[in-house]
């Protein structure tokens, strides 16, 4: 029984000796780590697929991506020398940040709830044409806060300067 592990025992080390020394070999000729940095690369995307879904499932908006959220974009770059933006048009950008920012924060609550409502009466088994109702009102929800996006684009397009805007659209790319 002890010989059965003893040499068992000297198996396993040999085997983590040769995998040490082939694993050093990679590193003299400069491939150290490369299949962990691999898996590292792989695994940030799957992190980062994760995250978007999520954002896109806390969204209350009906186009989930493509829009810009230009009120977001403008604060990121609120001092930028190339935006230029003068104190007449930070004054009038705050006052569509916090008109937009308002009324969406209003919404959200009631889109999320209504959501999750749906999702857990399907699980529970109630029939499509009953939950009818709450869809159209989610729906329109969703719609609401959508108009009050695109809402925000046009005025905030008003305000800025074709090239402001231009360079806004690159910077976002």
């Amino acid at each position: 029984m002890i010989k059965k592990l003893t040499i068992t025992s000297l198996t396993a080390l040999s085997l983590l000796l040769v995998t040490a020394q082939a694993e050093g070999m990679k590193c003299q000729a400069g491939k150290c780590g490369a299949g962990m940095m691999d898996k590292a690369k792989q695994g940030n995307k799957m992190m980062q697929k994760k995250q978007m879904h999520k954002k896109k499932m806390n969204s209350p908006f009906l186009i989930k991506h493509g829009l810009p959220h230009m009120t977001k974009m403008i604060m990121k770059s609120w001092d930028d020398a190339k935006l230029a933006l003068t104190d007449d048009q930070k004054g009038k950008l705050l006052l569509v940040r916090k008109e937009t920012m308002g009324a969406v924060m209003k919404l959200k609550p009631e889109v999320m709830a209504l959501r999750k409502e749906i999702v857990q009466a399907s699980k529970a088994g109630t029939k499509a044409a009953d939950l009818k109702a709450k869809v159209d009102k989610l729906a329109a929800l969703e719609s609401e806060a959508t108009m009050v996006h695109l809402t925000c684009l046009d005025k905030s397009k008003a305000i800025l300067s074709a090239e402001q805007y231009t360079y806004l659209m690159e910077k976002r790319k």
